[in-house]
């Protein structure tokens, strides 16, 4: 299923950039974002009501506010640099510059999440229990 989401992700993002290389013409990028932030924001409450997720927000601890916080500054301090970026320069140059966020993220996990660790484990685990069969076979 989430490669479902993943792919519908990616969709969104293309269709994101073409669109808004449309609408940002002769708009300031700040604002542009700005409503485009606003959109965002309703859908996003709109998901939360109409999955009834809203009683959850009370039970969310310290951390995790911090770090929602956190992630809520850096992806609209992205979202400026992406609108000001599209709105002086070619879509087609910007979203491949834009992109090096999945590389960059890939590192970001490996080094504060250690999931380059846990991937690894969990595929050698995995090739462990499916080549079993075969290693008895043989031997």
């Amino acid at each position: 299923m989430w490669l479902l989401f993943a792919i519908g992700s990616a969709v969104f993002a293309a269709l994101t950039s073409i669109l808004a290389k449309i609408g940002i013409e002769g708009v300031n990028s700040n604002l542009a974002t700005a409503i485009r932030t606003c959109v965002v924001l309703l859908m996003a409450w709109g998901m939360v009501f109409i999955t009834h997720a809203q009683g959850g927000i009370t039970s969310i601890e310290n951390k995790s506010w911090l770090f929602l916080i956190l992630s809520g500054l850096a992806t609209g301090a992205s979202w400026l640099c992406y609108y000001k970026a599209i709105q002086i320069g070619q879509v087609s140059k910007v979203v491949p510059i834009d992109k090096m966020s999945t590389v960059l993220t890939i590192i970001l996990a490996v080094v504060f999440l250690n999931e380059w660790h846990k991937h690894i484990n969990s595929e050698v685990k995995k090739m462990e229990h499916d080549f079993r069969p075969l290693c008895q076979f043989v031997s």
